[in-house]
C-alpha cells in the first residue's frame, strides 16, 4: 500500500474509472439525440436498450467525484464552476433552443446541477462530514439510499417491512424538483435529483478518506487504458461540449443526406 504521507502521485484508475463513465454517458446521450431530435430509430432502440444500465455508470461517475472531492482542497471552486455550467445548460435549453424550434431537450436539473450542489455541499460541510468515521459514513449512505430511492415514487421505504408515504400534495407541483418529487407535468432531457443520488456521492467521499488513511493500493497509480485515463482527465470540457458536438455533426450528415436524396 502507498503510504498517504508520500510524494503524491497522479492516481490514473480513478481518471480511468471517471474515464469509462464519460464514455459511456456520450453513447448514451448520442442515442438519445439521434433518436429524439433526428428520428433515428435504431438510435431509439439502443438508447431504450440501455436506459437499465444507465444508472450503473451514473452511479460510478458520481462516486468518483465524491471520492476525488475527499482528496482536494478547492472544491468550492471546482463547485460553483460546475454549477455555473449546469446554469448554462439550463439557459441554452429551456430558452435560446427552443426559439429555434429544438424542444425536447430541456434540462432543468441534470447531472452538472446535481455534482455542483453536491460538491458545493461537501465544501461547506467538510469539517464536520469528516469527523464521521469513514466506515460508519458508508454504512449510514448503504442504508439511506434505498430508503429514498422511492421518492420519484412518493414513498419513502425498505420494502415492505416500513413505507413512509409522501403527501401527495407535494407531487402536484415543480417546486421540490432537486429533491426528486414533481408533478406529471414535469420533464427533463437529463434529471438528476438530489436523493437517493446523493448518498452514492458522500460513500465516495467516505471510501475516499479510508483510501488517504490506509494508502491508495500500489496498482492504482499504474496506467492501462490511456484513452479512458485521457477522458477522465478531461471529463468536464467533455461533459460540456459533448450534446452540441454530437448534435451538430448529425445535423450536418442529416442535411448532407438529404441534399443527396433530394437531387
Amino acid at each position: 500500500m502507498e503510504n498517504s504521507g508520500s510524494v503524491k502521485k497522479r492516481i490514473h484508475l480513478l481518471d480511468e474509472i471517471r474515464g469509462l463513465a464519460v464514455f459511456c454517458m456520450v453513447i448514451y446521450h448520442a442515442f438519445f439525440i439521434l433518436g429524439e431530435l433526428f428520428e433515428v430509430e435504431i438510435a431509439n432502440r439502443l438508447f431504450d436498450f440501455f436506459v437499465p444500465v444507465e444508472p450503473f455508470f451514473a452511479c460510478l461517475f458520481i462516486g468518483v467525484c465524491g471520492l476525488s472531492c475527499s482528496l482536494s482542497r478547492s472544491n468550492l471552486k471546482r463547485g460553483i464552476k460546475i454549477a455555473a455550467a449546469a446554469a448554462a445548460f439550463t439557459l441554452v435549453t429551456v430558452f435560446i433552443l427552443p426559439a429555434f424550434g429544438v424542444t425536447g431537450l430541456e434540462i432543468y436539473f441534470g447531472i452538472l446541477h446535481f455534482l455542483g450542489f453536491c460538491v458545493i455541499l461537501y465544501s461547506l460541510t467538510s469539517k464536520k462530514v469528516n469527523r464521521i468515521n469513514p466506515y460508519v459514513g458508508i454504512l449510514a449512505c448503504a442504508v439511506l439510499y434505498p430508503f429514498f430511492s422511492g421518492i420519484e415514487q412518493g414513498v419513502l421505504s425498505y420494502g415492505s417491512l416500513f413505507v413512509l408515504k409522501l403527501p401527495q400534495v407535494l407531487y402536484t407541483v415543480n417546486w421540490f424538483v432537486p429533491l426528486g418529487i414533481y408533478s406529471p407535468s414535469f420533464a427533463s432531457a437529463d434529471y438528476f435529483p438530489i436523493f437517493p443520488d446523493i448518498f452514492v456521492f458522500f460513500a465516495g467521499v467516505f471510501i475516499g478518506r479510508l483510501l488517504s488513511e490506509k494508502g491508495f493500493p500500489e496498482y492504482s497509480y499504474k496506467q492501462r487504458i490511456k484513452f479512458f485515463g485521457f477522458l477522465g482527465r478531461k471529463a468536464f470540457i467533455i461533459y460540456i461540449i459533448h450534446m452540441p458536438l454530437i448534435a451538430g455533426i448529425a445535423y450536418v450528415i442529416s442535411a448532407v443526406i438529404n441534399s443527396i436524396i433530394s437531387r
